[in-house]
């Protein structure tokens, strides 16, 4: 347990450093977490694996119902390839098989909590971008 301490507690030292002080090595470590967490499935695949403590494939699936089967499969792998998701593989009929959290996934929780923080400050903002969408993604009347 100290050692995760000690990592979240490093984490939040290096971020409070002043502009100044802020390197491109700093940048590149930010670009490369964000490629771990990039698309619109693993901050929440994540996030609810976060909450649940443990979760077989079917549950994330009904947690996000919009996520294809393909897609679930394949951020899970991904999550799973880049040490941030645990998965387990009981030998049973039928086979069942669970997902967690590793550790350094759960390091990012402030990072979630920040989101979730920025998300609620900004509703109305996300509202009007959620509104833009739909509606450019509506079919334009017919003229004629």
């Amino acid at each position: 347990m100290q050692v995760d301490t000690c990592s979240v507690s490093t984490i939040m030292i290096d971020t409070m450093k002043p502009k100044s002080e802020i390197t491109d090595a700093d940048a590149r470590l930010v670009e490369q977490s964000m490629d771990m967490l990039g698309g619109k499935w693993k901050v929440l695949i994540l996030w609810h694996l976060g909450v649940a403590g443990v979760c077989r494939f079917g549950e994330l699936r009904k947690k996000l119902p919009e996520i294809t089967q393909r897609t679930l499969t394949l951020q899970l792998r991904e999550l799973e390839a880049d040490g941030l998701v645990h998965r387990t593989v009981y030998a049973e009929v039928p086979p069942r098989t669970e997902y967690r959290q590793t550790a350094p996934a759960k390091d990012l929780a402030d990072v979630y909590m920040a989101l979730k923080s920025s998300s609620l400050a900004h509703r109305d903002l996300l509202r009007a971008r959620s509104e833009a969408i739909a509606w450019t993604a509506s079919p334009s009347p017919r003229t004629g």
